[in-house]
């Protein structure tokens, strides 16, 4: 390794609305916090951030403010974008030994519209980058699945995130066919809160219902007993209560959005060209992202799809570390990615 290389890294970002982690070139991932920030907003100075501004959620005063600053895939405050990029740059670079970020490779939704994509170049040079490489999130999800993307045949990745499931059908090195929809982790909790209202009268955090979805959360039915408490507000007193929710309630409250993401998936199946689809039918689907960890999903799946589906070996990592494999093999990747055509999107 030469001393430039040592002072000047490359990194990859998967910029995440729920999540952000940061492969550092040579070292690997050395960043894997949330994508939170706490601002006390009397005074607008950052509290926390990552981690420590999570044990927050659902718990601050009301001069503490909590921002996510992307939304569904797309930067909301640019501001605070920039600053939690600076911070997590900061902490891949806790030795201090690095003098300037050379390239970053960020990951991106498939459907941003160029003042979007603009917005994610800026608030990584204004973050101390010198060159922003912006990467769609499937293209880097099969990349570090080790699926074999610049070979002429369909390798059809769907990456289910925090804000956004990513649904793409890659071949050749660049996406055919893709979708981007809002159907995705902080979906399923946004419905198990509102099920535990309407079922219980209880009111909920996030938090909980983040657990209640790991923990007993399915698509398909399971022979197991699962249960598990949740304590909130109780909506009739504006008193403290504990209920007992089962794993049979928790997959109705999010079987219409599942319904949403397979029906989608099927959109996207139909428009590709015949040749791919095939391609598919032996090849099989490839699931990455949090998301996808939901128990039986790729069973629910397969079902309804009639196509082999499997969940990609640490799916919350694969898109990162395909981010990892493009910036340590800049000189093969960067000319296919640079020169990206926009894939043809299917409207929702």
């Amino acid at each position: 390794m030469s001393l430039f290389d040592r002072f000047y890294k490359n990194v990859g970002i998967d910029l995440g609305t729920a999540n952000s982690l940061i492969y550092l070139q040579g070292q690997g991932i050395v960043v894997n916090e949330p994508t939170l920030v706490a601002i006390n907003v009397r005074t607008n100075q950052i509290l926390a951030i990552g981690h420590e501004a999570k044990k927050m959620l659902d718990r601050t005063p009301t001069h503490i403010s909590l921002i996510k600053p992307l939304m569904a895939g797309v930067i909301s405050d640019f501001e605070t974008t920039e600053e939690i990029l600076k911070y997590f740059l900061s902490k891949a670079n806790e030795g201090g030994f690095i003098s300037r970020y050379r390239l970053a490779a960020i990951s991106v939704p498939t459907n941003l519209t160029e003042v979007e994509r603009k917005s994610v170049e800026d608030a990584g040079i204004s973050a101390g980058v010198s060159k922003v490489l912006l990467v769609e999130e499937p293209i880097a999800a099969a990349i570090g699945a080790r699926l074999p993307v610049e070979e002429p045949t369909a390798n059809m990745v769907i990456d289910i995130g925090g804000g956004t499931a990513e649904i793409a059908i890659i071949s050749v090195g660049g996406t055919v066919i893709s979708k981007s929809l809002k159907t995705a982790g902080q979906k399923f909790n946004e419905d198990i809160i509102r099920f535990v209202r309407e079922e219980f009268k209880l009111l909920i955090g996030e938090p909980t219902a983040e657990d209640l979805k790991i923990h007993i959360g399915s698509a398909m039915n399971t022979d197991e007993k699962m249960e598990m408490p949740a304590r909130g507000r109780d909506v009739a007193t504006g008193l403290p209560k504990e209920i007992l929710v089962r794993g049979t309630q928790i997959r109705s409250a999010i079987h219409k959005s599942l319904k949403t993401l397979v029906d989608e998936i099927k959109t996207v199946i139909e428009e590709a060209p015949p040749e791919l689809v095939g391609d598919i039918l032996e090849r099989g689907i490839h699931l990455s992202g949090g998301g996808s960890l939901l128990k039986g999903l790729d069973k629910y799946i397969e079902k309804e799809i009639n196509v082999k589906t499997d969940v990609v070996d640490d799916p919350l990592t694969c898109v990162v570390r395909g981010l990892g494999i493009i910036v340590e093999n800049l000189s093969k990747y960067e000319p296919i990615l640079s020169n990206q055509q926009k894939p043809k999107s299917v409207n929702i």
